[in-house]
């Protein structure tokens, strides 16, 4: 059931479609509190760190030494739908001299020649990643206007039993997520993408494992794996996650002395 089918029907909603709706939200108000609940919520800022693998046809294409820097922004009240509420820094590079930055009023790739803007199709492509993202989704948009949680119900996946929650915001955006019946914790999230110019069909993947502590009893995994169309595209294994790090603007900015090598894109 789609958020425009939801719409669609009368006020009164059939029993059955009541039921899978309070399911969904116990599933993921359990989810919630596996992570940490509160806690969780109230996180201000991540690091981690480990190695990240990059994949084509399946085959390694590269390995970079990473360190990810991530801090939540304050999110209005009520929240607007699909709210961009991060700055990221993605360090790929030992001494971080080759590193991407995400803000919410601008991104960059930066490289020991300077900075150039990433190209609109990337940038859309981050923005939709984190949006359908089920963690962002539990730390940051919980409650927007038009959020639906629909349980699909049980299943196996990857000898795991799982319950399915298929999550629909009001731009109709559809995430569906399993999550382990005995942990709560989340194990696969998938959501289709097309590509704006060719109108291909592309299936995107997430694989959470090894969830640990990352501080203060928040949970957070430390392997993640995503799959483009089933083919694997990116792995990071994590040596560290520590949150609430105090991290300040100047890790979300660039330096005054770097060169910038073309327009920001829009």
């Amino acid at each position: 059931m789609t958020r425009r089918t939801l719409l669609s029907l009368p006020a009164a909603l059939p029993l059955a479609a009541q039921d899978a709706l309070a399911r969904g939200k116990q599933i993921v108000d359990e989810t919630l509190a596996a992570l940490g609940g509160d806690r969780f919520r109230a996180v201000q800022d991540r690091v981690e760190t480990g190695r990240a693998y990059t994949f084509y046809n399946s085959q390694v294409s590269g390995l970079s030494v990473a360190k990810f820097l991530t801090r939540y922004l304050v999110r209005p009240e009520p929240p607007p739908v699909a709210f961009f509420g991060v700055r990221e820094r993605q360090i790929l590079s030992k001494d971080g001299s080759y590193y991407y930055l995400f803000t919410e009023n601008g991104s960059w790739e930066v490289t020991y020649r300077g900075a150039k803007p990433v190209d609109a199709d990337t940038l859309l492509r981050y923005r939709e990643s984190l949006l359908h993202n089920v963690l962002y989704i539990l730390r940051m948009r919980l409650g927007e206007p038009g959020l639906v949680l629909e349980s699909k119900g049980k299943d196996i996946f990857d000898n795991q039993p799982v319950e399915n929650v298929d999550i629909v915001d009001a731009d109709n955006r559809q995430t569906a997520v399993s999550f382990h019946m005995s942990t709560k914790l989340p194990v696969r999230q998938l959501w289709v993408r097309r590509d704006p110019r060719t109108r291909q069909r592309f299936e995107e993947v997430t694989l959470f494992n090894k969830f640990r502590d990352a501080g203060d009893g928040v949970q957070w995994p430390f392997h993640i794996r995503r799959e483009r169309n089933g083919e694997k595209i990116f792995e990071m294994f994590a040596d560290s996650v520590a949150i609430n790090q105090g991290l300040g603007d100047e890790n979300f900015t660039l330096p005054a002395s770097v060169k910038i090598l073309g327009a920001q894109a829009k």
